[in-house]
């Protein structure tokens, strides 16, 4: 049924008032046709057409928004989101309001687990990113709800934030929770572990930063392994060179927790970033 129709008079708003909506509700259909869904919000195409085509990692999904996530986008967004556009370097210090190192987590999901680590490690600043708007909301209505201060949400492209926004060597850490393993074989170009993926981020990560993956999909985790091994810029963490346990810092999410119900495997691959020092001395 449409969230459109049926309303209670008690839910008319007076003139000149936005209209309420019950907790839970959907606003997909309650703008009209034309306006955009959160004017102060993110954006559909934050980038636009400012960089070249490429092969995108990640497919944009798209559904409802619930009131409480309606509700954080707008009030939180001009404060603690931002559109990863590229037209400017980011400020991290600035932009947190502190100098705790930063940690950049792509796709985060509905955020209930990166809330979490943002509890845990409050001297750690989380810098996540997504394209669901719905996630997004939520993420900062976890936030909010908790009273962090050390999370930020970016809409849009990781790799145009990575590239254009972010300063050499200003990330503390990366992480990569469960990304579309993308299981057909011509589908694997756009997996993002890939090694022109690492030169990249090799490039923003600070000497001794973890790069760290996990993925139910274990062909696609034998994948993340062997290009990061084979990375001069990277070293496993594991002395044995192969998957990690999972750490006490990583939550178990209710999606991971399902499919190990349903005997998934899941893996986790955590990487070093090499400081150059050593990098040169492996090359001699």
């Amino acid at each position: 049924m449409s969230d459109t129709v049926n309303a209670s008079e008690a839910l008319r708003p007076a003139p000149g008032q936005d209209a309420p909506h019950p907790p839970g509700v959907s606003v997909r259909h309650t703008r009209p046709k034309g306006e955009p869904r959160f004017p102060d919000g993110p954006k559909a195409d934050p980038a636009g057409s400012h960089f070249e085509r490429r092969i995108r990692s990640f497919q944009p999904r798209r559904s409802r928004v619930t009131a409480g996530q309606a509700d954080a986008l707008r009030r939180l967004w001009p404060a603690w989101g931002f559109d990863i556009d590229g037209g400017r370097r980011l400020d991290l210090a600035e932009f947190f309001g502190n100098d705790h190192p930063v940690v950049l987590e792509i796709g985060f999901g509905m955020g209930e687990a990166t809330a979490r680590m943002a509890a845990a490690a409050p001297a750690t600043n989380i810098l996540a990113v997504d394209v669901h708007t719905p996630g997004q909301g939520n993420l900062l209505n976890l936030a909010d709800r908790s009273g962090l201060t050390n999370v930020r949400v970016g809409n849009g492209d990781a790799i145009i934030l990575l590239r254009e926004m972010l300063a050499p060597g200003s990330l503390g850490g990366l992480r990569v929770y469960f990304p579309d393993p993308w299981p057909k074989k011509r589908h694997h170009k756009r997996r993002l572990i890939q090694p022109e993926f690492l030169d990249l981020a090799a490039s923003r990560l600070a000497p001794g930063a973890v790069l760290h993956c996990a993925t139910d999909w274990e062909p696609y985790a034998e994948q993340m392994l062997e290009v990061l091994t084979a990375h001069p810029c990277f070293e496993n963490t594991r002395p044995d060179g192969g998957f990690a346990p999972r750490p006490a810092f990583r939550p178990l999410t209710r999606f991971e927790a399902q499919g190990l119900e349903k005997g998934h495997v899941v893996n986790d691959v955590l990487f070093r970033r090499v400081p150059q020092d050593e990098q040169a001395a492996d090359r001699a």
